[in-house]
């Protein structure tokens, strides 16, 4: 076995399990990590200026299919600082890898006071990763690393976690480095695929509910043979938003967060397929039978009991479902021209929200059908859930569940170093951009050009509406003061321009302009105080 450091282990591993971008800050019990990827030509490493964009990132760029995000973080405050992200990569289900330091060996759990300390660091992290591992020995590391990645490829993909300390880092010792992780999630059982099989049969008019499983398994082609053959109308949860293209004719758009008018319709059909989903709002169905797919066996029933689960990866699952199905259900007569009457009247132009709709349509027009939309915590991004049309999967990143403040535009970074020759826009409310606006400064740094477009109503817009129409007009810490946005962008170098109040024609033609520059870009859009979203 050949000599080297713990670092040299930890790099040299991670290069054989495919990592080639790095999104980390740099510091002290990190030192011989550091050093060891210095020799590692083909990482590459990119520095960030708050610890919550090296996850952000991390997640951004494995949801836009740049394969296992990786973050590298010191321990104690900077994992604390990283773990808003870490939880947002947990909600959606997303396969990043976490490096953290360590205090030094001797000092772990005696709670001394030593620099960047936490007692117990590991308890802090489970809640919000599949799997976490502490690791003390520099001969142990490229099995922790395989590992973790093993839980990444396997089941249920969700953030891991390693803790290394610094002397663990810097010992030098006979080490093995192991072949890479090689593991295909498997489809369901050949006897629940029958069962779904058999239930799809009997079904008078079934419907598919597409989540984010989906999507993270690149199973929308596979979802599309399924509904054509049924003709089995789909209707898509914010994660699972181009499973198939909302051009098609199957493609009811996305589940609103609240009452939808859907539901009617929903209530028509006898059997929902839900493919990939946690089926979060459980009210939209009246009683009818519900057969789940899902990698995950914990999620079948959990929020709907009328369910018969079918555990396995989903693409895999549909891909056998469609063997089945195809050989035993004749093909249905088209309904086309009843799925097109109900687009109509759920796309209607006329019934868009002003100024809502004709600002996301501007977005929507000034991008290709395969541009990347990560749209924040926002009123534009809360009313682009359902009215923000999308064609590609991959394509539509949220926060899920998690609904953090400042994702948006590091996880927009993060997603355009996935996919550097696609358009990659974020949508970000005033608020919500200072979480992160110091990541101006790594997309100026690092070349990376993504365009961020900032709705600015100098307040936290959403909750001021909210409490001046529910708490007769007391709105309470929800106005803000405001930096020149488009000073602040060109402090760090930035292209940046202003559009007039509200004027969508203009985002447009600034936003195909961005699009088409060479540079990372930011468009302020002065607003007004916003309509309900939902």
């Amino acid at each position: 076995m050949p000599m080297m450091t713990g670092g040299q282990a930890l790099a040299r591993q991670m290069r054989r399990e495919g990592v080639s971008v790095i999104f980390g800050l740099p510091g002290v019990q990190l030192y011989h990590a550091l050093d060891a990827l210095y020799d590692e030509s083909d990482i590459r490493f990119i520095t960030t200026r708050h610890e919550q964009a090296t996850a952000y990132m991390a997640d951004g760029f494995a949801r836009a299919g740049g394969g296992i995000g990786t973050a590298l973080v010191v321990p104690g405050p900077g994992l604390q600082n990283a773990s808003a992200a870490i939880g947002t990569a947990y909600a959606a289900s997303s396969p990043i890898f976490v490096v953290a330091g360590q205090i030094e060996k001797d000092m772990i759990g005696v709670d001394r006071g030593v620099l960047h300390e936490i007692n117990d660091q590991l308890d802090t992290i489970r809640p919000v990763t599949k799997w976490a591992q502490r690791v003390l020995d520099a001969k142990d590391i490229p099995e922790a690393v395989h590992e973790a990645f093993f839980q990444l490829k396997s089941g249920r993909p969700r953030p891991v976690e390693i803790e290394i300390p610094p002397e663990t880092l810097g010992e030098e010792a006979d080490i093995e480095l192991l072949e890479p992780v090689s593991f295909q999630r498997p489809a369901a059982s050949r006897e629940s695929i029958q069962e779904a099989a058999s239930i799809l049969a009997s079904a008078e008019s079934p419907m598919i509910w597409a989540g984010g499983g989906v999507n993270l398994s690149d199973a929308g082609e596979a979802l599309l043979k399924v509904a054509e053959h049924l003709q089995a109308p789909v209707v898509e949860t914010a994660e699972g938003k181009g499973a198939i293209s909302d051009r098609h004719y199957l493609s009811l758009g996305g589940l609103r967060v609240r009452e939808d008018p859907l539901k009617d319709e929903m209530a028509k059909h006898d059997v929902i397929l839900a493919v990939g989903t946690r089926l979060a709002t459980p009210t939209m169905l009246d009683g009818q039978k519900v057969v789940q797919i899902d990698i995950d066996e914990a999620e079948i029933g959990r929020n709907y009991s009328n369910t018969v689960g079918v555990v396995g990866d989903a693409r895999q699952t549909l891909e056998e479902l469609y063997k089945v199905i195809s050989t035993t259900i004749p093909v249905r007569e088209s309904r086309r021209e009843r799925y097109e009457a109900i687009r109509s009247a759920r796309f209607d132009p006329g019934k868009r929200l002003e100024p809502l709709g004709p600002l996301l349509g501007a977005i929507r027009n000034a991008m290709p059908d395969d541009g990347i939309l990560v749209p924040g915590m926002t009123q534009v991004g809360y009313y682009s859930r359902a009215h923000f049309p999308v064609y590609s999967p991959r394509s539509f990143l949220t926060s899920s569940y998690f609904g953090n403040l400042g994702f948006a535009y590091p996880v927009a970074l993060g997603a355009k170093v996935a996919q550097p020759d696609k358009a990659v826009v974020a949508v970000s409310g005033d608020g919500g951009f200072l979480f992160n606006s110091q990541e101006l400064a790594t997309a100026v740094m690092h070349g990376i050009n993504t365009v961020v477009v900032v709705f600015n109503d100098n307040a936290y817009g959403n909750v001021m509406r909210d409490q001046k129409t529910r708490f007769e007009g007391r709105a309470y810490g929800s106005k803000l003061h405001n930096p020149d946005f488009v000073k602040l962008a060109e402090a760090y170098g930035m292209r940046a321009v202003r559009v007039g109040k509200e004027n969508a024609e203009e985002l447009e033609y600034e936003l195909r302009k961005a699009l088409n520059t060479d540079a990372p870009t930011l468009i302020e859009v002065p607003v007004g105080e916003m309509p309900y979203p939902y």
